[in-house]
């Protein structure tokens, strides 16, 4: 189809690959001018394109695609799969599987069964797989909804059948006209066709930080994903999607990433540098919701509150387990030496000869060399042992074990489930806060909220309705508090302030009647101007009508608005020369005037009395009823000024009128700031109106009470001089004297607004350090936005370069939207509280045990596949249920943790101590005396060779002690009822009922697979009224004090330099990312060396039926162990004498 157009798509990318100048020759050389690319695109400069000729748009989708760069299709979740099962250490535990398999059917004594612990290693494996693919499959899902939401909403102004209408931005075709204003993203490439003091930022594709002019004469090129800072302008698209020049980068990027990937295979990307949703960050560029990310990447902000924390504690548990880890291997190794080299256990060499039933009779010599050979007689044979009291290479296997102990130790004292829960807590807050108008871009700041000590708020649109009127106005030296009749206006002042407001505004700011009866206009564009504009048809003017009569290309300068200048001014050529029109704040615009239109119509002189009445009577009344104060003026000159003057040209003016424009204050507002002044979050209002006007707001709102004032309030101006030095440079310390009692902020610039921000986020002066907030809609807020600890951009009133500085876009720019995310942003941090009470409780009680029964028997009591269902089922079903706690009104009524705040307080540190104690006294108490208490026979966890009724009590009693505890840690700041609320979260009750039903069935039915065995009635009975001691003891421990605690245990706190910052985020991201991969070393570690011993266990048990010493002669055998029994057993094929001399020699050791 390119053939219906004079030109064709490869030349329109060869013409957008110029620049400047010589895109500007290369226009002007090959195609005739600007207006030539217009003819041969078939559009219209003025009209645009025409909506209705769909023949037409279909063609241009055709000849030139479509604004629209097609994501890399989702990884599937078998591949996800795949890539989960390429993990060196899954690929170590199938091995350890495999060989165990192949042991057990070929070595065991009994290969029915022998399989069984290799198939549970690899059904565990599979199970991991199946739930890391999951994870990232829901975590792709959800960043490519996020970002498709923020696709969807991406509009832009286009012209077309003459009107200005809003598309979406893939809804863009080449040879559409473009209504590019301050604040815009470029979503596609074009050409400058008309504009006023147009500057772009092409610092995404350049890295030019300095702001570009762009004109006809001068830089006509316009690309896609650069952002409008100044003034405004037509174009016509040229390119769209993956043919503009961003949409070639981005489609190079993603070829080069999957070069990439197929090369290097053996690289893993990190977490913290790659996520799902990333390589849609293109997209996002060419549909102008965001920066071009591949050329220029964004800067993160590295300062997570909760995250540095988490990363503090995970190296405080590193330093307990390591410390855990090597107190054990040191114990067990100091053991062995005493016990081998010190006290006669040697390892013996067995010869025997033929016979059977041989009665022995001990002869017990040892040569000094170290060894000794006794001959004892036998029936029809003789036995010859040799005595060897030094190293022996058998040794080696032993010592091994003990450092499989404690990397096991190790393993088990770090929070594995953390990063999970994490992630859980987070997806489920993000997916709640977007139905309460939080859209979240970035997840930390959704935790980073529920910190946060400061809020720092724009008020239009964020405290007020944005609902903008005229309200009061001030013509012919008359205050009119309504609407003025036609009467009371002369016809030329009428005629004159109707085209200064209509001429001199936004032509894309627009008032659209309603077409539903009784229904306000609707308001499109800056709500100031559309404002003066429905005062305009108000006073019975049509604005439309006058701007037709005076089209944007008729203009022959224009001085945009911006936060120095605080007015906007527009020219016009006239047959006399020219006129300018000017409108602006009240203060700023009548302080150019000299003249003021008077009663009769006529401008006379404006004194310096008559100033000071209009300032005191008019502006200022106007302001305390809270009005924004706007002068509309204008200038009439015969001779062509300097322009480029500008203080001297928008000087000597006539004003017109002023007028009062009431933007109501949200009646929500009040309430929600309470309830922030109540959570401990102080707001700070930060707004361009005038002093007045800004108190007056901020007391209706409750920012400021009737007493407040002085230093709670300043003007921009003041606070500039009040926290710079004599050079102009920011003092910190002159800001500290400052900010504590500031409130509002009024007449203040972006710049003022940044310092603002970042003062109080470096200031020390709060024992736990700030944590700030800020809500911003303008271009150059963006600066704030991306210093605060957490940024709010308005999703409606906001421009797309305040959106992507942003963590959060309010999709109603409400503030008590923002409420609700610090709400959310508690229950987070809370949730992750919970959870880390209640792991970090499983953990001290877990690795004590393993210390105490490795150091005592030499194995952990708690097996291998037992281990694998607390450390992995439970803790994925515990970050479930603790992580999606909804929240409720009771968190704001506590006082912000801040930055430094430790995240294990001394409430929960007490709950995790107290509960510990509970349990391990429990579990000793069992591994000690359980066979008594139950009436057991001696059969204990150090049995290899089959599961035991004492080992699963042991197992069943610490897993239904955790499942009660799980309900104590609903809560961590001291509440008692820990059932209240229990039942607004069903995926608590789920887990709970859901973990209770399979530990009955693994304790039932796990058999030899979890080292379990079938318990009784009594048995269940006595386990889960163990358990549920838990809850009673909850209440004794929420009655101690936690002024028991020393105030000095700070776990979990965020010491961090600045400098720390990016270390601290990727010892997180990366280091927690991979605990889980380490616990499944340890734990084929663990089961490797199980499986060597419950194979010699079976030969020894095995060995008594045919081999028996003298009972009577048993009691000086002590230098008789039973691992040099079972060494000499597998040398030679003997068994050991008896299993009663074996306890008791055991008995004797321990």
């Amino acid at each position: 189809m390119a053939d219906k157009y004079n030109i064709t798509l490869s030349e329109l990318t060869e013409l957008m690959e110029n620049r400047a100048m010589d895109g500007k020759n290369r226009i002007e050389e090959k195609y005739g001018g600007i207006s030539k690319i217009v003819d041969l695109l078939k559009s219209d400069a003025t009209d645009g394109l025409d909506a209705n000729n769909t023949a037409d748009l279909e063609n241009r989708v055709e000849a030139f695609g479509r604004n629209f760069i097609p994501p890399k299709p989702p990884k599937s979740f078998f591949v996800l799969m795949w890539e989960a099962a390429q993990d060196v250490t899954l690929i170590i535990l199938v091995v350890a599987a495999v060989i165990s398999i192949v042991l057990g059917l070929t070595v065991e004594n009994d290969p029915e069964t022998g399989w069984i612990e290799g198939a549970a290693i690899l059904i565990s494996v599979v199970l991991v797989i199946v739930v890391t693919a999951g994870n990232d499959w829901s975590k792709e899902r959800q960043f490519r909804s996020l970002q498709n939401k923020l696709d969807d909403d991406a509009t832009i102004s286009v012209i077309r059948n003459s009107e200005s209408v809003k598309i979406f931005t893939k809804d863009i075709l080449v040879g559409d006209i473009l209504q590019l204003g301050y604040g815009d993203i470029l979503p596609a490439d074009g050409i400058y066709l008309t504009g006023n003091d147009l500057s772009i930022d092409e610092s995404t594709l350049t890295g030019e930080t300095d702001h570009i002019k762009k004109s006809v004469e001068k830089d006509p090129m316009l690309l896609s994903g650069t952002s409008v800072m100044e003034g405004s302008c037509k174009m016509i698209v040229t390119a769209v999607g993956p043919n503009s020049q961003a949409g070639i980068i981005v489609q190079l990027i993603e070829g080069r990433d999957e070069d990439e990937d197929e090369s290097d295979d053996e690289s893993e990307p990190d977490e913290d540098d790659q996520k799902p949703g990333d390589e849609e960050e293109g997209r996002q560029m060419v549909n102008g919701t965001g920066k071009h990310k591949p050329v220029k990447p964004a800067n993160k902000k590295e300062k997570s509150v909760l995250q540095g924390k988490l990363t503090r504690l995970a190296i405080q548990i590193g330093y307990f387990g390591t410390v855990a880890a090597v107190l054990t291997i040191l114990v067990l190794i100091i053991k062995f030496c005493v016990s081998k080299f010190m006290f006669g256990e040697h390892q013996c060499k067995l010869t025997a000869g033929e016979g059977n039933n041989a009665t022995v009779e001990w002869v017990h010599s040892v040569h000094e060399e170290g060894h000794c050979n006794n001959t004892l007689l036998t029936d029809g044979g003789s036995v010859e042992w040799t005595i060897y009291k030094g190293w022996q290479s058998e040794y080696i296997k032993e010592l091994l074990e003990f450092f499989i102990i404690g990397v096991t130790v190790l393993v088990v004292a770090v929070p594995e489930g953390l990063p999970l829960a994490v992630t859980i807590s987070l997806a489920y807050s993000v997916r709640k806060m977007m139905r309460d108008n939080n859209l979240v871009r970035h997840l930390d700041a959704c935790e980073t909220m529920g910190n946060a000590t400061a809020i720092c708020s724009d008020k239009t649109g964020t405290l007020t309705t944005n609902r903008m009127s005229v309200v009061q106005s001030f013509f012919m030296g008359k205050l009119v508090k309504h609407v003025p009749s036609r009467d009371m206006l002369t016809p030329g002042v009428v005629d004159l302030f109707s085209n200064s407001v209509s001429v001199n505004s936004s032509y894309s700011s627009n008032v659209i009647k309603s077409e539903e009866p009784g229904q306000l206009p609707k308001h499109l564009g800056n709500k100031t101007e559309c404002a003066l504009l429905q005062f305009v048809g108000e006073l019975g003017e049509d604005y439309e009508a006058i701007r037709k009569q005076n089209t944007e290309e008729s203009f022959y300068k224009v001085y945009t608005f911006n936060s120095k200048r605080k007015c906007m001014a527009t020219v016009l050529k006239t047959e006399s020369g020219f006129r300018i029109f000017v409108k602006g704040a009240a203060e700023v615009v009548l302080g150019r005037c000299d003249h003021i239109i008077g009663e009769d119509g006529g401008s006379v002189a404006l004194t310096a009395k008559t100033y000071d009445r209009l300032v005191e009577e008019i502006i200022e009344s106007m302001a305390n009823d809270a009005l924004r104060t706007i002068c509309v003026a204008y200038k009439d000159v015969t001779e062509e000024p300097d322009w480029d003057d500008e203080d001297g040209t928008l000087k000597n003016l006539t004003c017109i009128s002023i007028v009062g424009i009431e933007d109501p204050v949200r009646p929500e507002v009040p309430d929600a700031i309470v309830s922030c002044q109540n959570a401990g979050v102080t707001i700070r209002m930060v707004t361009g109106d005038n002093l007045i006007t800004a108190r007056s707001i901020a007391r209706k709102c409750g920012i400021l009470t009737t007493e407040q004032d002085g230093g709670n309030i300043l003007e921009g101006k003041t606070f500039h001089k009040l926290v710079h030095d004599d050079n102009g440079a920011f003092n910190q310390d002159k800001f500290d004297l400052v900010w504590p009692s500031l409130r509002v902020l009024a007449r203040s610039s972006p710049s003022d607004k940044y310092v603002l921000v970042t003062g109080i986020i470096n200031s020390k002066l709060s024992k736990n350090r700030e944590v700030v907030a800020v809500t911003g809609d303008g271009t150059n807020d963006a600066p704030a936005l991306k210093a605060a600890d957490v940024g709010f951009a308005m999703g409606i009133a906001g421009t797309d370069v305040a959106k992507n500085a942003s963590d959060i876009i309010l999709t109603d720019d409400n503030f008590t939207s923002i409420v609700k995310a610090c709400m959310w942003g508690r229950n987070v941090y809370d949730s992750i509280s919970k959870f880390l009470q209640f792991q970090l409780t499983v953990n001290v009680v877990a690795v004590c045990l393993c210390f105490i029964g490795s150091c005592a028997h030499g194995a952990s009591p708690l097996r291998a596949v037992p281990m694998l269902w607390v450390n992995l089922i439970m803790d994925t079903f515990a970050s479930l249920a603790l992580a999606t706690e909804p929240p409720t009104a009771d968190l704001l009524n506590r006082k912000p943790y801040g930055r430094t705040k430790p995240l294990i307080s001394r409430t929960m540190l007490k709950n995790i101590i107290g509960h510990s104690v509970y349990q391990m006294v429990v579990m000793l108490v069992i591994l000690f005396y359980g066979d008594t208490l139950f009436k057991l026979d001696k059969a204990s966890y150090e049995d290899k060779d089959k599961p035991t009724v004492h080992g699963t009590i042991l197992f069943n009693a610490f897993v239904w002690m955790q499942i009660f505890n799980e309900v104590n840690s609903r809560k961590c700041h001291g509440e008692r009822n820990v059932i209240k609320g229990i039942f607004n979260n069903y995926i608590f009750v789920g887990v709970i009922l859901g973990t209770s039903l399979a530990q009955v069935i693994l304790i039932q039915f796990g058999g030899y697979a979890f080292s379990t065995t079938g318990l009784n009635w009594y048995q269940w009975l006595i386990c889960v009224a163990i358990g549920a001691g838990e809850l009673i003891w909850g209440q004794v421990v929420a009655t101690v004090p936690k002024t028991i605690i020393p105030s000095g245990m700070r776990l979990g706190t965020q010491p961090f330099t600045q400098e720390e910052a990016t270390q601290a985020r990727m010892l997180w991201m990366r280091s927690l990312k991979r605990v889980q991969h380490q616990i499944r070393v340890a734990n084929a570690f663990k089961r490797a060396g199980h499986e060597r011993h419950r194979r010699l266990s079976l030969l020894a048990e095995a060995s008594s039926n045919s081999f028996k010493s003298n009972p009577s002669d048993a009691s000086p055998a002590h230098w008789w162990t039973k691992k040099s029994s079972e060494s000499d057993i597998k040398l030679k094929g003997m068994k050991p004498a008896s299993q009663p001399l074996l306890e008791e020699e055991d008995d004797t050791n321990v």
